[in-house]
């Protein structure tokens, strides 16, 4: 019996760059943010200020790393759930850079001007879409070490011969190789 060795780097990849991800999200978002409000020499308007520009610079990072994480999964075997995962956090990144970022810039700089701005719940919105945004970041990097474990779990001598299809427990769409030898089929290799 010819022996059959799976290799899961790209979900290792995707994982690492999902878990860098959500390092610079907690650490911009839920750490830095935060406590430059807490620095008594710092004004309000200055605070601001800071926080407008790392936003700013940051939602360019967030699209560089899902430009990444999105290359790193078409190389995975298995991407319907982490398919979904992935164009979920595009959809956050989406409506945050198109909507709710100009928002919360225009208040900052009413504020920064000196003009009245009303309080609105668009800072609130934001900290939800970033708990969300964790928390699918989260989902993501397990799901992903999860098909790398089932892999590397699998026992001796077992290849994707043995799998049923569909195999929608993992995320995985894949025919048995009966069907992909005749096809040609490299999804099945």
């Amino acid at each position: 019996m010819k022996h059959h060795t799976t290799t899961r780097r790209p979900e290792t990849i995707a994982a690492f760059v999902a878990i860098i991800w959500l390092g610079m999200l907690l650490g911009v978002s839920f750490i830095a943010t935060p406590v430059k409000f807490e620095a008594p020499p710092l004004s309000l308007p200055v605070a601001l200020e800071i926080g407008r520009v790392t936003f700013s610079l940051f939602s360019r990072i967030e699209w560089g790393t899902a430009l990444l994480l999105v290359m790193s999964l078409l190389a995975c075997r298995c991407r319907t759930v982490s398919g979904f995962i992935a164009a979920a956090l595009v959809a956050i990144l989406i409506a945050e850079t198109f909507w709710l970022l100009p928002v919360l810039d225009a208040r900052v700089e009413a504020i920064i001007s000196g003009m009245p701005a009303p309080a609105g719940w668009y800072h609130v919105a934001y900290i939800g879409i970033e708990i969300i945004k964790a928390g699918t970041l989260v989902a993501l990097s397990i799901h992903l070490l999860g098909q790398r474990s089932a892999s590397a779990n699998q026992p001796e001598g077992l290849s994707h011969e043995h799998e049923s299809w569909p195999d929608i427990g993992r995320g995985c769409l894949r025919p048995p190789k009966l069907f992909c030898r005749p096809l040609g089929n490299r999804e099945c290799q």
